[in-house]
């Protein structure tokens, strides 16, 4: 895997203070993407495991309050096993922490099972995350006040509830 940046004490991409991890590669291509660069898999810098101790290091600090993994597209299942390891890491060393995800894929079209971006490590990531941001940007729907989205159908989703519910449940930053 390769990502792109990582962005210390970022405040736009989710709740409170966070770092960002932009992994590369994306297969969704949405017109009038931020970062169209992101879509190369191979864009940026080899993701290490320094890179993860990095990770793990700079969140380790008190103010941070989680981790926020976007892209390109950190659910293309190539992406997967290497940010499941991450997870499994913050979830071990950093449990304080909580985890946001941002994906073009739609929850329940794309990644249950059987669907095209589930692989066999999917269901680990989403049972281990707290806030999944979905949908593809659709440019026709580009909404600059939406919290935390860029376009209209996109879904700021609480996962432990969606799990919990077996259906989703929107977080209430999603209004």
């Amino acid at each position: 895997m390769y990502y792109g940046q990582i962005l210390k004490a970022d405040s736009s991409n989710g709740v409170g203070i966070r770092l960002s991890l932009f992994v590369s590669g994306c297969t969704n291509h949405c017109e009038g993407c931020f970062q169209p660069q992101t879509w190369d898999f191979n864009y940026g810098y080899p993701y290490t495991p320094e890179t993860e101790d990095f990770i793990i290091e700079e969140m380790s600090k008190p103010y941070y309050d989680g981790i926020t993994i976007l892209g390109g597209e950190p659910f293309e299942p190539s992406n997967q096993e290497e940010i499941v390891k991450l997870i499994r890491r913050i979830k071990k060393e950093l449990p304080q922490k909580n985890i946001w995800m941002f994906t073009g894929f739609t929850y329940e079209e794309d990644l249950q099972k059987s669907q095209r971006k589930y692989t066999d490590v999917t269901d680990e990531i989403l049972n281990s995350i707290d806030v999944l941001v979905d949908g593809k940007f659709i440019l026709a729907q580009k909404n600059l006040m939406l919290n935390f989205r860029g376009s209209s159908n996109q879904r700021i989703i609480d996962m432990p509830k969606t799990r919990a519910n077996g259906a989703v449940v929107l977080h209430p930053l999603n209004n």
